[in-house]
């Protein structure tokens, strides 16, 4: 039987049945998430080819293509200003959060578990106050009086702190659940260790694939703010996103290659951060191996307390028991 003459043929085979055939076998969900990566994508395609063009007129492409002005950005002093700042308010924050959310964490999931029901409703105040008005309000209070700190860094740490308690808490707290604590201290205690050792050398090494995951994350998110940098430092200590602000009206291509160059930058945090490997359950039906786990070098060596001899049976030459 003979195909109708209006289907098309290539290669002596008809068209539409392997087009149809190809369509039925597309999945809809890789359509739909393809549709709308290419939508997020085509913004930051377009900026990237503006940030490398020699020209771009009225035609569809640019003249030409240069990394002169990513050379030129790097090589401006103002810029490399305002990214060791942000860098350096980033670093604060994060030590301080380390130091102040870490124990923190700790005492919520071993000693006082009420105090982690505070802090899931401590952390959702950053999302539920706008920073338009945190900002006014940490005017009012620090514009004068005995801690005049506004256009300071000093005011910028602790405000970026208060922002990243709720990416770091959550993802410590998620390490931390996912580890039997308080077998791990008890292991380390019966070898010997106080409390304070068997933290630093047997919890904090459990949980460092969640405190670095913690830190990038919080990292990335730290390097694109503006409200608040803007509004209580302003030019008097230029951050990285005040600079991209306060150049808006230079050359096009110098700012897309600006925005490029942090895009990157917070792509490679991001990356850093989702690719750490996830963290091994502590196995809480073997004792002995929970107690191999907590055995790490640094741990005073105790010497084991002789108990009863396990009974064991005796043969004589003869064979009897």
């Amino acid at each position: 039987m003979s195909l109708p003459a209006e289907l098309p043929y290539r290669h002596g085979k008809p068209l539409l049945p392997s087009l149809m055939a190809r369509l039925r076998g597309l999945n809809p969900y890789s359509v739909v998430v393809g549709s709308v990566f290419t939508l997020l994508a085509l913004p930051l395609v377009a900026t990237l080819f503006y940030a490398l063009a020699t020209r771009w007129g009225a035609s569809l492409t640019p003249d030409g293509l240069t990394v002169k002005w990513f050379l030129e950005l790097w090589t401006t002093p103002r810029f490399l200003a305002a990214f060791g700042r942000s860098l350096l308010v980033a670093v604060g924050a994060l030590i301080l959060s380390l130091l102040l959310i870490v124990p923190v964490v700790f005492l919520a999931h071993t000693r006082y578990p009420r105090l982690d029901g505070w802090m899931n409703g401590l952390i959702l105040l950053p999302f539920a106050v706008p920073p338009i008005v945190s900002s006014v309000g940490l005017l009012q209070l620090y514009a004068g009086g005995p801690l005049p700190i506004i256009g300071t860094p000093w005011i910028l740490i602790p405000t970026y702190f208060t922002i990243v308690l709720p990416f770091m808490y959550r993802a410590l707290a998620n390490s931390l659940r996912a580890l039997d604590v308080a077998s791990l201290m008890e292991a380390a205690q019966l070898l010997g260790a106080s409390p304070l050792q068997a933290f630093f050398q047997v919890v904090l090494p459990n949980i460092r694939v969640g405190i670095q995951i913690a830190v990038f994350l919080a990292f990335s998110f730290l390097a694109g703010e503006f409200v608040f940098a803007n509004m209580l430092v302003g030019t008097r200590f230029e951050t990285l996103q005040v600079y991209l602000n306060n150049i808006r009206g230079a050359s096009g291509h110098f700012t897309s290659a600006l925005v490029i160059t942090l895009f990157v930058f917070t792509l490679i945090l991001t990356w850093l951060g989702n690719r750490q490997p996830a963290e091994q359950a502590m196995p809480e039906d073997d004792p002995e191996e929970a107690l191999a786990t907590a055995m790490t070098e640094g741990l005073p060596a105790t010497p084991a307390k002789a108990g009863p001899a396990a009974p064991h049976s005796r043969t004589d030459s003869r064979g009897h028991h």
